[in-house]
């Protein structure tokens, strides 16, 4: 299970990245949004994978109508995934957050 402070440590190791509150919440920026707090329990982060991810485990990784203009973004159950999980979403998050494609 991934913690809020969890992410809050994973996040802020990657270079460049910030904190800042986005829409009252725990929010963590490197050139663009990569990691947020959206509600209790729920992280979300960008992936090119969101369909995959949604579609091999719909209980961990959903999106709302909120997010369907926004393909990038997914939300992600914290109590369902491990701290190695949350590490490799973080750094996929912050790649694309950066604008690096590789």
């Amino acid at each position: 299970m991934a913690t809020e402070e969890d992410v809050r440590r994973a996040a802020l190791a990657l270079p460049g990245v910030v904190e800042r509150p986005s829409w009252g919440q725990p929010a963590w920026f490197a050139a663009t949004l990569m990691a947020r707090i959206w509600e209790e329990g729920v992280l979300t982060v960008k992936t090119e994978e969101r369909a995959a991810l949604s579609g091999t485990d719909p209980d961990t990784y959903f999106w709302t109508p909120h997010h369907e203009r926004s393909p990038l973004l997914v939300l992600v159950r914290r109590d369902r995934i491990d701290l190695h999980e949350l590490g490799e979403l973080l750094e996929e998050s912050h790649r694309i957050a950066e604008g690096r494609r590789y």
